[in-house]
């Protein structure tokens, strides 16, 4: 498998975990380092290990969880640091997000996830999968 194809399914992975509302699967995504780092839409940045995971559990265990997909991911690999430009469907919208990688050994760890409003629809045009 390419860094390429790993990091995509890293960020599938994520998604996976968030859609199932699965809390064991989201914290063994997150790179083992205390700086990671989130931003929820309309949220301030959430820093460090432990309230990031905080502030996924809130989110996913509130009055209305959001299903969430990914769509559109397009990996840029540099070394070993990679990001994924993607859509997260929700509902009947869409969000832009951010999902920052780090290689841990021989498996590709989140350090940051940031999602905001975008806008609209991902765009279909063919973007490079990476940039190595």
């Amino acid at each position: 498998m390419s860094d390429t194809e790993a990091v995509l399914f890293a960020n599938e992975v994520f998604y996976r975990a968030f859609a199932a509302k699965d809390m064991t699967a989201l914290r063994e995504i997150w790179a083992d380092v205390p700086r990671i780092s989130c931003t929820h839409p309309g949220w301030n940045p959430v820093i460090g290990h432990l309230a990031v995971l905080e502030s996924f559990r809130s989110i996913l265990e509130g009055p209305n969880p959001p299903a969430i997909s990914c769509t559109g991911a397009q990996a840029f690999v540099d070394g070993n640091s990679a990001y994924v430009l993607c859509h997260e469907k929700l509902g009947g919208g869409y969000l832009v997000a951010t999902n920052i990688f780090t290689r841990s050994g021989n498996q590709w760890r989140l350090l940051h996830h940031h999602a905001g409003p975008g806008g609209g629809p991902p765009q279909t045009a063919e973007i490079p999968h990476s940039i190595n």
